[in-house]
């Protein structure tokens, strides 16, 4: 793997859309509904080689010159649903936040500055064409965001072991999410009156108000199960631990509040541990 892999994709986590076909134009509604009856489709690794290998040519391409065409299906309640996976999209909006997580010199190494001015420039000409693109997955490195759990309850919580080793992952209608996220801005807005925590949640409220109203969305831990034993996986509830700081703050107890933002804390900080150590 080389270092510009090694720096921009590291285990991350996923915050997926998938939208029935009904929420796509003409004349995509057509190409998603062949492509959903496909007997090989595509899965997650699949994703992350394919976004690598741009990466392997000197110099490296930033960002795929074709968009992909690819997407990871659903079916919800008999309805198909898609997740367009938009790596070009994403690569852009990826290489934006690159400067604020790297060191120059080593963002030089990885990505030299004449490929990163050369990919800006393609972006803003792209954007003049689609002012109103918005990606269907959202990633975070090294953890999961806390506002991501607001949307999700214990009960769709999902730990399994897939082709691809073990899954744990969320998901709910779009509905839930919704309610979720106004419910859980509303508490945190009533108790701590602003911070990060409500600027983040108000954003992916944003986000998803840009789907269909029947969508499903998912959290998948994607890479960082590897970061972790599979029994403390297991043992992983912290949308719960979410959901039970949410409920004690509502009610004023703010030492149980506290507990259960320790237990998020103390859990992630091993992962996090991990990230420095690599």
């Amino acid at each position: 793997m080389t270092l510009a892999s090694s720096v921009i994709v590291p285990y991350a986590a996923y915050l997926r859309v998938y939208e029935p076909l009904a929420a796509f134009p003409e004349p995509e509604r057509s190409h998603w509904a062949r492509y959903a009856k496909r007997d090989d489709l595509p899965g997650a690794q699949d994703e992350l080689r394919r976004s690598l290998a741009d990466l392997l040519p000197v110099p490296p391409v930033a960002v795929p010159v074709h968009e992909s065409a690819d997407a990871f299906v659903a079916l919800v309640d008999g309805v198909t649903c898609v997740c367009p996976w938009r790596t070009r999209l994403r690569g852009w909006l990826a290489l934006e936040e690159l400067p604020e997580r790297l060191p120059g010199p080593l963002l030089d190494a990885a990505l030299p500055p004449v490929v990163r001015r050369q990919a800006v420039a393609d972006f803003e000409r792209w954007l003049e064409r689609n002012p109103d693109a918005r990606p269907w997955i959202r990633s975070a490195t090294w953890h999961v965001p806390v506002r991501w759990f607001v949307l999700f309850a214990d009960e769709e919580r999902e730990f399994t072991k897939g082709d691809d080793g073990l899954i744990l992952r969320y998901r709910t209608p779009m509905v839930q999410a919704r309610r979720r996220v106004a419910r859980g801005l509303k508490v945190l807005k009533e108790s701590l009156g602003e911070g990060p925590l409500i600027d983040g949640l108000v954003d992916v409220g944003r986000w998803l108000e840009e789907f269909h109203p029947r969508s499903l969305v998912e959290l998948d831990y994607g890479g960082l199960v590897h970061t972790l034993p599979a029994g403390q996986l297991e043992e992983d509830h912290s949308a719960a631990d979410v959901a039970e700081g949410l409920a004690a703050l509502r009610e004023g107890d703010g030492e149980r509040a506290g507990s259960a933002y320790e237990r998020l804390t103390d859990r992630w900080s091993v992962i996090r541990g991990r990230q420095n150590a690599s």
